[in-house]
């Protein structure tokens, strides 16, 4: 399917998606990822940097949609050691990217995007599904049934907390 994607930590500047290491820098409070890599990751294209440039001009002429708006230019490490601005995007604007780009790689990134999307808007129906795909994460990375029921308990007195807080500021204003 997608592969393992490795992003540890703030200190680990390099994500891995299926051996194709992906440059990122932590800006703005987010990460940002290199267009060109992921471009290279997701394509069989020689040069991604030619791919990148290529796909942005079809998809402004096709679609009337600049991709550039998705990116901001951060400087970045290259393989000579030396650091050079980089298109580089936030994940919402790297998958919007991905959308773009028709390749075979790309497409589980795209049926991925397409369910996530469908669950978050089942959810909205339905709040009650999103507590139950916390509570599946939660046992996916091994948490016990105990510690979750108070991670949802502890959740839910901080949003109590919080709303009262909001009302006292807002009657005393």
């Amino acid at each position: 399917m997608l592969g393992d994607i490795i992003m540890d930590n703030k200190e680990n500047a390099i994500a891995v998606f299926e051996d194709k290491k992906i440059r990122r820098i932590w800006y703005n409070d987010d990460w940002w990822f290199s267009v060109v890599d992921v471009v290279g990751a997701l394509t069989d294209s020689l040069d991604s940097k030619d791919y990148w440039y290529r796909l942005k001009a079809r998809e402004l002429e096709s679609s009337n949609i600049e991709l550039s708006t998705f990116c901001r230019q951060l400087k970045l490490e290259s393989s000579d050691g030396k650091f050079y601005s980089t298109d580089c995007s936030n994940l919402e604007g790297i998958f919007r990217i991905i959308q773009s780009i028709p390749s075979k790689k790309a497409e589980p990134f795209k049926l991925w995007l397409a369910r996530v999307g469908n669950e978050r808007i089942n959810e909205m129906h339905d709040p009650e599904l999103a507590i139950n795909r916390a509570m599946k994460d939660y046992f996916r990375k091994g948490y016990s049934k105990e510690w979750i029921n108070q991670r949802l308990k502890t959740i839910e007195v901080r949003k109590d907390l919080t709303d009262v807080i909001k009302n006292i500021c807002f009657l005393g204003s």
